[in-house]
């Protein structure tokens, strides 16, 4: 039943500000119950571009594995002992200049340097993972 005609419903002026008060809180818990859209985070915003430029699924799966391991898909990450940064934890950290200025904060800018480091390094990233697993590293 809509509020409007919950009121019309109401016949007296008493019942209509009840009735009124009633609609009301029922509209409020009904907008206060419907999900919130949420906004894409980063992780899942980075994933996407990955799966965009890498294109081919099993490689993607191959660099979001070391991805996931390497920084939990954060594109700040850093080695606290080592000074590794970014998705792919660079180390130094500087050489993603090579892919772009705004190295340290776009993650496309990580994903392209890292997935040129896998290719030029290892031939594909599931080679790179194939590699990480044996090490621990790549």
């Amino acid at each position: 039943m809509s509020a409007a005609s919950l009121l019309r419903t109401l016949a007296t002026p008493k019942k209509a500000v009840a009735g009124a008060a009633l609609a009301a809180a029922t509209c409020g818990t009904l907008i206060a119950a419907a999900p919130a859209q949420a906004a894409p985070t980063a992780a899942a915003s980075a994933q996407a571009t990955a799966k965009k430029m890498i294109g081919n699924s099993a490689q993607y799966q191959c660099f979001s594995k070391i991805v996931q391991h390497e920084s939990n898909w954060n594109p700040t990450a850093t080695n606290a002992s080592s000074g590794a940064y970014g998705l792919v934890q660079a180390l130094p950290a500087s050489k993603m200049a090579s892919a772009g200025s705004d190295w340290k904060t776009n993650p496309a800018t990580q994903i392209e340097w890292g997935l040129n480091y896998m290719n030029d390094r290892y031939g594909s990233p599931c080679a790179a993972w194939d590699f990480w697993q044996t090490n621990h590293w790549y």
